[in-house]
C-alpha cells in the first residue's frame, strides 16, 4: 500500500511539473540524440533554468566574504530548483550527483527514461557527460642537468628570483591544482603541502579525488581494478601519471640548493580530476566545486574559507571528448562563479598551435579564465602554443591573456624524479606561481581577481609577431599570439605594491557597508573586523521599528535582511555593538 501511495504521489507531482510530450527533444544536445537508443544507459549532465545571482560579491572587499556569499547563493538556488528531479531520480534508483557551482546534475538513466527527464519544466537542457583529456606535454625527456645556479631558466626569465630577494616567496598564499593528481611525498613539494605539518599529514580540506569509477578507455575492469595506479577515491594525494606533480613543482617546488618553483613558500592543495589523463565534464565540475568550498575526506562540512587564492588548470575539454556549444555555458558558469568568489583561474591555452583560432577548448576560451601561452628560452612563442582569437563560440575574443616559459621546463615527477616537459601545461604554473608572489607581497589584493589579472597584463613584456589573427595585427598588444606579452613578476609585484599604497590601505578596522541602494528584495550589511554581538534595527520615516535582528560577528560577516514584502519608500537603519554605532538610509523600490 505504501508503494502504491508513493507512486500516486510521484504521478501527481509529475503532472504538475511536466510541460507535455512535444518539444522535449529540443532540450537535448546533438550527441545525446545520437545516443538515444532505448537499450543504452546514458551518462548525462542536466542543466537547470534557475541561475544564482552572485553579482553582490563584487561589492564585498575580502576574499572570505566573497567566497562565503557565492557559496551560499549557489547552494540556495540548487536546493530549490533540483528537488523535483532529485526526488524522481531517487524513486527510480538512478545514480545522481548534484552540483551547485553551476546549477547542474550528473545522472545515469536508461535511454527509455530520457523523455521523462527532459520534460521537467525546471530542466533547461541536457548534454552528454563525455570524456576530456589534459594538454599532454608535447615533449618529455629526463632531467639530466640542474638549472642555472640551483634555479630554472623560467624562474630567471620572469624575474621571480628578484622578487624572492625582496622577501616575497609566496608565504601566506594557497595555490590549488587539479590534474592527474600529485605525488605529495616528493621531497620538492611535500613540505609545501597544506596538509603536512612536518610530522603528520591531514588530508581533510587539502585533497579531493574526483575519480569514482573505472575508466573503460584504459581497459579497466572490476576483475582487474589495479589497472588504475591510484585506485578510486584515493584518501591521499596520488598521481597516476606525472603531469600533475610536474605542474605543482613549477608552482611551489624546492629542495635545498634546487628551486624549481616560482613561489617556493606558498602552500598547495589538490584535486585529481583525471585518471591517467582522462576524465569527463562531471569530474571537471566536481574539482572546481571542491575548490570553491573544500570539504573533509567524507565530502562533508564544506568551508569556503579554506579555498585557494589561485587554481592552475593545465588541461582542456575538446568537443569530441565531451565539450561543445551545447554545454559551454555550464563550463563558463563554473569559472565565472569561482572568479566571483575571489579565486584566480589560470588555464593553459592548449598545444594545438600555430594557426589562428586554435584556442578552442574550455576553459581557456572563456572571458573569465586567465589563459596562458608558452614561450621558449629565447622569448619567442612556442610553435605548439595555441593562438586566438576564440572563434569556436563566435566571440572572437583575444586570447591568450599573457605568455610564460613553457619549453624545456624542468620539474618534479613521481618517485622523487625530475624531468623536462614542454607544453602550455608548463607555462600555466609559472603564472599561478606569479599570482602567489604578488599576493605574498600585497595580501590586501586577495580576492581582487580583476586587479591581479590587470597587473600581470600591464607589466608583461610586450611581444610582437608577424602573425595577424582575426584582423588583429601582431604588431600591437594584446595580440592573439602572446596576449599582452611574457610575464615579468618583478614588475608585477612592484605595481601591486604601488596599487596598495595608492589606495592608502590601513590596518583593518571595523566598517559596515550596506548595499544595494535602492534595494528590491534583499538588503545586505557587510560587517568587517568586529567581534561580538551587533543589533540591526530598521525604521520607517515616521520612526516605527519594522525590523530588528541580533547577530554574532567574528571577524567578517555578511548579514542578509529580507525586504521583499516591505512597501516602497525611504528607510533608516542603525547598527550598534560594543564601541560600534553606525546609521544610514536606503530606498526600497
Amino acid at each position: 500500500m505504501k508503494k502504491i501511495l508513493l507512486f500516486l504521489f510521484f504521478s501527481l507531482a509529475l503532472s504538475s511539473i511536466i510541460f507535455g510530450q512535444s518539444g522535449w527533444k529540443t532540450k537535448l544536445a546533438p550527441k545525446v540524440l545520437t545516443e538515444y537508443v532505448e537499450d543504452n544507459e546514458l551518462d548525462l549532465i542536466v542543466v537547470f533554468k534557475d541561475k544564482a545571482d552572485v553579482s553582490v560579491a563584487k561589492y564585498l572587499s575580502t576574499k572570505s566574504a566573497k567566497g562565503r556569499y557565492v557559496y551560499e547563493a549557489l547552494k540556495a538556488t540548487t536546493q530549490s530548483s533540483q528537488k523535483n528531479v532529485m526526488a524522481w531520480a531517487a524513486y527510480h534508483h538512478y545514480k545522481t550527483k548534484s552540483f551547485y557551482i553551476t546549477n547542474a546534475l550528473q545522472i545515469k538513466i536508461p535511454a527509455a527514461s530520457l523523455e521523462q527527464l527532459a520534460s521537467f519544466v525546471e530542466v533547461k537542457y541536457i548534454s552528454n557527460n563525455g570524456l576530456l583529456r589534459y594538454h599532454e606535454p608535447v615533449e618529455k625527456y629526463p632531467a639530466l642537468l640542474r638549472g642555472n645556479e640551483g634555479k630554472e631558466w623560467g624562474i630567471d626569465t620572469i624575474n621571480a628570483n628578484d622578487v624572492w630577494a625582496l622577501g616575497y616567496t609566496g608565504q601566506g598564499v594557497v595555490v590549488g591544482g587539479e590534474d592527474t593528481g600529485y605525488d605529495w611525498k616528493h621531497p620538492a613539494i611535500q613540505p609545501k603541502y597544506r596538509g603536512w605539518d612536518g610530522t603528520t599529514a591531514d588530508h581533510n580540506y587539502n585533497w579531493h579525488d574526483a575519480i569514482h569509477e573505472l575508466n573503460p578507455l584504459n581497459g579497466d575492469s572490476t576483475s582487474n581494478p589495479l589497472n588504475n595506479p591510484c585506485g578510486l577515491d584515493s584518501p591521499e594525494p596520488c598521481d597516476d601519471g606525472s603531469h600533475g606533480t610536474h605542474t605543482m613543482g613549477t608552482m611551489v617546488g624546492s629542495t635545498p640548493g634546487d628551486t624549481i618553483g616560482v613561489a617556493p613558500d606558498a602552500r598547495w592543495i589538490g584535486v585529481r580530476n583525471m585518471e591517467r589523463g582522462w576524465g569527463k565534464p562531471s569530474t571537471y565540475i566536481e574539482g572546481f566545486e571542491w575548490f570553491l568550498a573544500p570539504t573533509d575526506l567524507n565530502n562533508q562540512n564544506p568551508d569556503p574559507d579554506k579555498s585557494p587564492d589561485v587554481i592552475n588548470n593545465s588541461w582542456g575539454c575538446p568537443p569530441n571528448e565531451g565539450c561543445d556549444l551545447s554545454n559551454f555555458g555550464v563550463m563558463q558558469d563554473v569559472v565565472a562563479n569561482l572568479k566571483a568568489a575571489g579565486i584566480v583561474v589560470v588555464v593553459s591555452a592548449g598545444n594545438a598551435g600555430s594557426g589562428c583560432g586554435s584556442i578552442d577548448d574550455p576553459a581557456a576560451i572563456f572571458e573569465e579564465s586567465f589563459s596562458i601561452g608558452a614561450t621558449r628560452s629565447n622569448d619567442t612563442i612556442a610553435n605548439f602554443s595555441s593562438r586566438g582569437g576564440v572563434s569556436i563560440d563566435g566571440s572572437f575574443r583575444t586570447k591568450p591573456n599573457v605568455s610564460a616559459p613553457g619549453v624545456g621546463v624542468r620539474s618534479c615527477t613521481p618517485g622523487g624524479n625530475y624531468q623536462f616537459f614542454s607544453g602550455t601545461s608548463m607555462a600555466g604554473p609559472h603564472v599561478a606561481g606569479a599570482v602567489a608572489l604578488i599576493l605574498s607581497a600585497a595580501p590586501e589584493l586577495k580576492g581582487q581577481v580583476d586587479v591581479i589579472e590587470d597587473i600581470l597584463e600591464q607589466t608583461a613584456i610586450p611581444k610582437y609577431t608577424d602573425q595577424a589573427c582575426d584582423s588583429i595585427p601582431g604588431s600591437i598588444v594584446p595580440n592573439n599570439t602572446y596576449g599582452y606579452g611574457r610575464i615579468d613578476v618583478l614588475q608585477a609585484v612592484k605595481l601591486a605594491l604601488k596599487t596598495v599604497a595608492a589606495n592608502d590601505i590601513e590596518k583593518p578596522k571595523t566598517t559596515v557597508t550596506s548595499f544595494p541602494n535602492p534595494v528590491s528584495n534583499t538588503l545586505y550589511f557587510d560587517v568587517k573586523e568586529f567581534n561580538g554581538d551587533i543589533l540591526i534595527e530598521i525604521f520607517d520615516v515616521p520612526g516605527k521599528l519594522i525590523y530588528s535582528s541580533k547577530q554574532q560577528v567574528a571577524g567578517d560577516k555578511l548579514v542578509k535582511c529580507d525586504f521583499q514584502h516591505e512597501s516602497t519608500g525611504l528607510y533608516f537603519y542603525k547598527i550598534t555593538g560594543q564601541q560600534l554605532c553606525v546609521a544610514g538610509k536606503f530606498v526600497k523600490n
